[in-house]
């Protein structure tokens, strides 16, 4: 596993952004972690989490793109943080785009949009906090493209939860590369969560002991894709 991985899973629990216990999600399911993206308040986190996502993405799709779009609410500030990080690890502009929940109708950049305007030609990446359902990217895909004639690279989010989605089977970011086309990553998955986590001491304590782990392979085993 690289090392941006580690670090980046060591910052998830460091933040509570990601904890383990007994939740109860929206979708009704009794799980024994729960990801939290909206935990990412500070100026340092911020900046930490826009180099994990640019590392992410220059990892697995590289350089040839130009738009980072974001859907409202929370790929807001993920977009701009990871456009802000491309630039400063890589030398390289990347523009920032986000669509918006209601059209402005009034002023100099009135429409559906937020930041860069999308043009013919554009290479973009979506980027996200953690797909479950791959409902934002029902509602976002088609903006995207009926905004202008673009190519979609690849999606990134920063956990990959390997669950189902909605079909019951494939796992959501699976079902969205199915049905739109184009490539789905993550910057870690569960499995990479538990691999570095379990019986390793992190500051001072194990996060993910032999009980948890079983709670966690039991999840898997009810929800887990196939």
């Amino acid at each position: 596993m690289e090392d941006y991985k580690k670090e980046f899973i060591e910052f998830m629990v460091d933040s509570q952004v990601l904890k383990f216990g007994d939740f109860t999600l929206k979708s009704g399911r009794k799980s024994p972690f729960f990801m939290n993206a909206g935990g990412y308040v500070t100026g340092s986190q911020l900046k930490k989490l826009g180099e994990y996502y640019a590392k992410a993405i220059h990892s697995v799709y590289g350089d040839d793109f130009d738009v980072l779009f974001g859907p409202a609410y929370k790929g807001i500030p993920l977009s701009v943080v990871t456009a802000i990080a491309y630039s400063e690890l890589y030398g390289k502009e990347i523009r920032y785009c986000s669509d918006r929940k209601e059209e402005k109708d009034h002023g100099a950049d009135k429409g559906s949009f937020l930041g860069s305007k999308l043009q013919d030609g554009d290479r973009v990446i979506m980027i996200e906090d953690v797909t479950t359902s791959g409902k934002s990217m029902e509602e976002t895909v088609p903006k995207v493209k009926g905004a202008a004639d673009v190519t979609i690279v690849g999606l990134m989010v920063s956990l990959d939860r390997m669950e189902v989605g909605k079909g019951g089977e494939k796992k959501a970011l699976d079902e969205v590369k199915e049905l739109y086309g184009f490539p789905t990553s993550a910057i870690v998955s569960m499995a990479d969560v538990v691999e570095h986590l379990h019986n390793r001491p992190y500051n001072g304590q194990v996060v993910i002991d032999d009980a948890l782990k079983a709670s966690i392979d039991a999840y898997y085993e009810q929800y887990g894709a196939k």
